[in-house]
């Protein structure tokens, strides 16, 4: 673990500490037991601190507070209890060894550890129940943080799809299937109904499974499809197992929408849009037929909001590939825990 100038400041005034109090000690020329103790008391809590701090780093990095709340508790709590028995050991051993001719008996082995864990054992708590609490407290800022964020992207999802645009083009279609015949004029309505029903469900959920995005996807696909025909094309492509994959909601939707946003759609070139899925991560990947001048406000936005949502379910990125023909987006596949 890297210190970091906090740390450093801690443990040199600590060292200074220690050094004006055994300074004043050494005035009082007490019994050279009484020191023997005082510094294997000083080397544990040193020793207990530092171990502990860097057990919390850890953790932090690989069971954070917000994704394995209950895991964490119990494992740093019993690693932490753990390593501060052996540290009280350890340092009683050493010490004994060092400074008295004869080795620990097994009574003062079990006076040692009483009095480790009436002594040590409430200071490990108390630092335990703070780092717990600071942990908690952040994590409560970062759920809020999220909500914000999250309401944020379905606001605009919906304002996206409540865009008069979108109405006017959609009513505009289903006009002219009516003229059609009455099947075809009633799928559409049915996707198009659904299309809304997805996005204001959608409110009231942080993370979904992957199955009902696809499905929802589907209903979503079909309406680009009666709008541009032949000029878009889809190609989905499964295999991989879904079970327990969870994604934030209108992950999916998101991604094809940037692809519709910032490309051309013609008769000349059409659009193509594939959609795999493998065991970590769902990729789109679409072909590159970019419009020539994009508003700097909204070129990425769409990405930046789908980033924004994940950083608050895994620490892995969005992966980002562009070439001379083809736009893709890999976002991770979030494993549904089961408690």
């Amino acid at each position: 673990m890297i210190l970091n100038r906090k740390m450093i400041s801690i443990i040199a005034v600590a060292v200074l500490l220690v050094a004006a109090i055994a300074y004043y000690l050494v005035q009082l020329e007490l019994e050279p037991t009484f020191y023997y103790t005082a510094a294997w008391i000083l080397v544990v809590l040193l020793l207990l601190a530092l171990g502990n701090g860097f057990l919390t780093h850890q953790f932090d990095k690989h069971i954070p507070w917000l994704k394995y709340g209950n895991l964490r508790f119990f494992m740093q709590l019993a690693i932490g209890i753990i390593y501060s028995l052996v540290i009280i050991n350890l340092a009683y051993v050493t010490f004994k060894g060092l400074f008295t001719a004869n080795a620990p008996t097994p009574e003062q082995y079990v006076v040692m550890n009483a009095y480790g864990l009436v002594i040590f054992i409430p200071f490990y708590s108390i630092y335990f129940s703070l780092q717990f609490l600071r942990h908690w407290k952040k994590s409560e800022l970062d759920v809020e943080k999220f909500k914000k964020e999250s309401i944020r992207a379905q606001l605009e999802s919906l304002k996206n799809h409540l865009d008069p645009h979108f109405l006017f083009n959609n009513l505009n279609i289903l006009s002219s299937l009516i003229d059609r015949g009455k099947e075809q004029s009633k799928a559409f309505l049915d996707n198009f109904a659904e299309v809304y029903r997805a996005i204001l469900r959608s409110k009231d959920e942080d993370l979904i499974p992957l199955s009902d995005e696809l499905n929802f996807i589907q209903s979503y696909i079909s309406l680009l499809k009666t709008r541009f025909e032949e000029l878009i094309l889809f190609k989905i492509e499964g295999g991989a197992d879904i079970q327990n994959k969870v994604i934030p909601p209108l992950t999916l939707q998101m991604l094809i929408e940037n692809a519709i946003k910032h490309n051309i759609i013609s008769e000349k070139r059409s659009l193509e849009v594939s959609i795999a899925i493998s065991d970590e991560y769902l990729i789109v990947s679409n072909s590159l037929n970019k419009r020539p001048e994009e508003p700097k406000e909204q070129s990425g936005s769409g990405l930046e909001n789908i980033r924004r949502r994940y950083r608050y379910f895994t620490d892995r990125e969005i992966k980002i590939m562009r070439n001379a023909s083809h736009f893709t987006v890999e976002v991770p596949l979030i494993e549904m825990e089961e408690f």
